[in-house]
């Protein structure tokens, strides 16, 4: 079951423009997954309210809200790409990166 829920989240990660999500973080609900961590695996462990696993990635800072200093500077560049995956009520977001062929890559 829980490798279903992981498969259906994965299919649900999508790419989205950063002026497309300042909503969501004006109304506190992004939250920031660092490159390291998968957006489905983060998604799956809130939605089976694994507390441990998730304060264990906040403790951490693989899992946070993004600070000012990062709005100010994705403000900049609204066409600034992420993934995203919506696990209601929160947008979890990860950065990309452009490769050395200009491909966007999680960060």
């Amino acid at each position: 079951m829980q490798d279903d829920a992981m498969q259906g989240l994965a299919a649900q990660v999508d790419t989205a423009q950063w002026q497309w999500l300042r909503a969501h973080n004006e109304r506190g609900a992004l939250i920031l997954v660092e490159g390291m961590l998968e957006l489905a695996v983060v998604g799956e462990r809130l939605v089976a309210d694994d507390a441990a696993a998730v304060q264990s990635w906040l403790a951490s800072r693989l899992v946070s809200k993004p600070t000012a200093e990062q709005v100010a500077a994705w403000n900049t560049v609204p066409d600034k790409l992420f993934s995203m995956l919506v696990v209601s009520p929160f947008v979890l977001i990860q950065e990309q990166q452009e490769d050395e062929g200009g491909t966007c890559v999680p960060e």
